[in-house]
């Protein structure tokens, strides 16, 4: 029962008799039953306490003493953070009142979590069970995850991608968003391996044709196993000043090389990038002079910028036409996945990154303004998530008002872009920029600096850093922010095969066992025994009763393309 507090500081509440500590665990989901309704709360602290200091000094001996003295001289205290208050019409609200001294409460059920969270359905993706009821969903609400940027945060080895793989499948299976992912680790496209041996499907692999794949180093996708949609090659002369001046820590460019490549710019046009490389000393000189540069400072940025056109994906001209065939992609709903390859350099990923979110973001300016001109609903700009790992190379303080990236966060998807910023150290994300994050999912921090950049911006934060230090290292995630209406810990859904079928995979994965708690998209429960060396046969008799015959092949050919002159 409830026995003082604080809106500020939390309340106090102490377990009746008979009920024991190890019952309720930090990060509990709890109700109170208070007069104006549900006063849906988590659990921030356990303290165990005694009526005197004499009962804890001289503590009674004998199992039987133990019993009589737990609950009347010992005691154990839970402090309790309310969140959310349902009235008894169902209306939910931030919390600005108390319940009353004595009110009683008690671990949530499945109910109050579906009344609180909702209930599996296409806008809202069941991530996760709550601690205490594992199999009961806790769904995110998919159209409030994309009207703002959102981040996923832990430290190396909790889990962080297979968090992200979670969070797209959700997106992509709701079609709410088209997905762009700068894939620098080749880990989100196609099968990659865990942790341990097992190995992962990839988004291709589940969702078929939704997803394409696109390559900067197209030997590499292929000894992978990959077949990529194309190949990507960028052009020197589609680089701007602001994506060189997101490179000046990796090339360690001086304070002037901005102000000198704009007086290249001036004299030499969009190819003033290929012209600088190609110039030899002998008449370098001449070209500074005619641009009105520093000579010094020219032959200081040649010799910095020659790095990027040592990446075999960088050509000369101009390459924008593949860039617009993924961004046309993205425009009809696709996802696109750009793999890195062996690029697996800060170099690689901050340029190609910075260049082709740039043009999608001019892209996205140019059709929601014409949209807001004429009104026309197929004028409407497709809503699309930029996932960035390893977000502060492109957000730290230095540079998160120069990038494109930056700029995306802070305007809150006015233009129908957000990020989806994926990090082990949050600290050196830019403050403005993680005040703007809509939904976090933390998985587990140590460092101090990063518990306090994850909660920049978070009203009544410091209740819930304790719950934040005491997350297992695998698997589990603290939640808050605009797509929940409170914050809450889950145990994170497995990336497994029971998964796969949820998500109603397009490979041979089918929907062979009982009914299964995420009932979102078609879950069912992995069948096992006899049952599933059944349902193996089931399946592989199937796929290989789909596979194409050279008849069907040839009836296909003929009925599409009636004579060999079209099919030529």
């Amino acid at each position: 029962m409830v026995l003082d507090g604080s809106l500020s500081e939390g309340l106090r509440v102490r377990l009746l008799p008979g009920t024991s500590s190890e019952e309720v665990k930090v990060g509990a989901f709890v109700v109170i039953s208070g007069q104006a309704g549900d006063y849906f709360s988590i659990v921030t602290d356990v303290v165990l306490g005694g009526v005197s200091e004499d009962v804890l000094l001289l503590p009674p001996e004998g199992k039987l003493a133990r019993e009589v003295t737990a609950g009347a001289l010992t005691f154990v205290l839970l402090k309790v953070a309310p969140l959310l208050l349902v009235k008894s019409d169902g209306q939910a609200a931030p919390v600005k009142s108390l319940p009353l001294h004595f009110s009683l409460l008690s671990l949530a059920t499945a109910e109050d979590f579906a009344s609180v969270f909702g209930a599996p359905d296409n806008s809202h993706f069941a991530i996760g069970s709550p601690l205490e009821l594992p199999g009961v969903p806790v769904c995110l609400d998919l159209p409030k995850l994309i009207e703002r940027s959102n981040g996923i945060f832990g430290k190396s080895g909790t889990g962080k991608s297979f968090l992200t793989r979670l969070l797209l499948a959700g997106v992509i299976k709701s079609g709410l968003a088209s997905v762009l992912i700068f894939d620098i680790h080749n880990e989100y496209g196609w099968s990659s391996q865990s942790e341990g041996t097992r190995e992962v499907k990839g988004l291709k692999q589940l969702f078929g044709q939704k997803v394409r794949i696109y390559s900067l180093d197209q030997k590499s996708s292929e000894e992978r196993g990959v077949a990529p949609d194309a190949q990507v090659e960028l052009g020197l002369d589609d680089l701007q000043i602001e994506d060189i001046l997101l490179l000046t820590d990796e090339l360690n460019l001086s304070a002037t090389a901005g102000e000198t490549a704009a007086l290249l710019l001036r004299k030499f046009g969009p190819s003033w990038l290929s012209d600088l490389l190609d110039w030899d000393p002998a008449t370098r000189a001449d070209q500074a002079d005619f641009a009105g540069a520093d000579e010094r400072s020219v032959a200081a940025l040649q010799r910095k910028l020659l790095q990027i056109e040592r990446l075999s994906f960088i050509k000369r001209g101009s390459s924008t036409k593949m860039i617009d065939e993924m961004l046309d992609q993205l425009e009809r709903g696709q996802t696109v996945v750009l793999e890195f390859g062996r690029h697996r350099s800060t170099l690689a990923y901050l340029l190609t990154a910075n260049l082709v979110s740039r043009r999608l973001y001019a892209r996205a300016v140019a059709k929601t303004e014409r949209y807001l001109s004429t009104k026309h609903a197929a004028a409407k700009p497709q809503s699309v998530v930029i996932v960035l790992e390893e977000a502060h190379n492109f957000l730290k303080p230095s540079l998160a008002k120069q990038t494109i990236f930056g700029q995306i966060a802070r305007e809150l998807r006015k233009y129908a872009v957000t990020l989806l910023i994926v990090d082990q150290r949050p600290s050196e994300i830019d403050r403005e920029v993680m005040s703007q994050i809509g939904t976090r999912i933390t998985a587990l921090l140590n460092d101090e600096a990063d518990i306090d950049a994850v909660f920049t911006g978070v009203a009544g934060s410091r209740l819930l850093r304790t719950v934040l230090s005491t997350l297992d290292s695998k698997q589990q995630a603290l939640l808050l922010g605009h797509a929940l209406p409170l914050p809450v810990v889950i145990q994170t859904r497995a990336y497994d095969a029971s998964f796969y079928r949820d998500i109603g995979a397009t490979s041979s994965y089918r929907d062979i066992g009982a009914t299964s708690p995420y009932r979102d998209i078609g879950a069912t429960s992995a069948p096992s025994g006899e049952d599933a060396a059944a349902a193996h046969q089931e399946i592989s008799a199937n796929e290989e009763s789909d596979k194409p015959t050279a008849a069907k092949l040839e009836a296909t050919k003929k009925s599409l393309f009636p004579s060999d002159s079209l099919m030529d």
